[in-house]
C-alpha cells in the first residue's frame, strides 16, 4: 500500500499572493482543510490551513468597523500565514512511513510529489477512511478480538484455523499492548464472514491466549 493509491489527485491549490478571505471562500467552497500553495510555475512553496487563515481574521471583539475589517483583511496574503517549510513525500511512499511522519510531525496533510512537482494531497481524513475499510468496518461480519503471544506462526494458525471453519477474513487489526509485569502480547482482530460465531471462537481459541472479546458487528 502507497500513498499514490489513496491520495487526493490533482489537489485544489492556492497562491502565494492570494488574499485571505479569497483562500478562506475556496476552502468552504471545495470543502477542504488545508491547501498546497504553488508559485506561477507550479513550484509548491507552502502550504496553509484553515486554522492558519482563521488565525489571521481580526477577533469579534474587536472595535474596527466593517469596512475597516474587510480593508485589513484584503491586504492579508496567503504567504504571510501560510507555513513555507513544507514536509512532502514522493508518490512511492508506503502508506504507514506517510501516517508516522504526520503522527510525529504533528501535521494533518502531507503533500505527494511526482518528482519536483505537486501530484497529490493525503490526508488525515484519508487515514481515518483506510483505518475502517482495513479493520473491515464497512462489512458485515462477525468480529473476533484474542490476545495472542507473538510467536511466529500464530497469525497463520489462526489464520488457517478460520479457513477451516469455512470463514473469510475481510478486516484484520493487530496492535501491541503492555502487559501488567510489563512484557507485551499481541491484540488480534479479525473480521470475518461466512462462519458462525461459535464455531470462529472454538477454532481460534486453541492457538490464543484469550478470547476477549466476540460479536456479530
Amino acid at each position: 500500500m502507497f500513498v499514490k493509491q489513496f491520495m487526493t489527485h490533482n489537489p485544489i491549490t492556492t497562491t502565494p499572493d492570494t488574499a485571505v478571505p479569497k483562500a478562506l471562500r475556496l476552502m468552504g467552497e471545495k470543502k477542504v482543510r488545508r491547501l498546497p500553495v504553488v508559485d506561477n510555475h507550479g513550484k509548491l512553496v507552502g502550504i496553509v490551513s484553515d486554522k492558519d487563515l482563521l488565525h489571521a481574521s481580526p477577533s469579534p471583539a474587536t472595535s474596527l468597523a466593517i469596512w475597516e475589517i474587510s480593508d485589513l483583511m484584503s491586504r492579508i496574503k496567503v504567504k504571510d500565514v501560510m507555513t513555507p517549510k513544507v514536509i512532502t513525500v514522493p508518490e512511492e511512499t508506503p502508506l504507514e512511513e506517510a501516517a508516522l511522519i504526520m503522527a510525529d510531525n504533528r501535521i494533518g496533510g502531507l503533500p505527494i510529489m511526482h518528482g519536483d512537482k505537486l501530484a497529490g494531497i493525503i490526508t488525515e481524513s484519508d487515514l481515518f477512511r483506510i483505518l475502517l475499510e482495513l479493520l473491515g468496518g464497512r462489512r458485515s461480519g462477525v468480529r473476533v478480538t484474542a490476545s495472542v503471544s507473538g510467536e511466529k506462526g500464530t497469525l497463520a494458525k489462526i489464520s488457517q484455523a478460520i479457513f477451516e471453519v469455512g470463514g473469510n477474513i475481510v478486516g484484520l487489526g493487530v496492535s501491541e499492548v503492555e502487559d501488567e509485569s510489563g512484557g507485551a502480547t499481541w491484540e488480534v482482530m479479525f473480521k470475518v464472514q461466512d462462519a458462525p460465531q461459535d464455531k470462529l471462537v472454538a477454532a481460534i481459541e486453541p492457538a490464543a491466549d484469550k478470547i476477549m472479546d466476540a460479536r456479530e458487528a
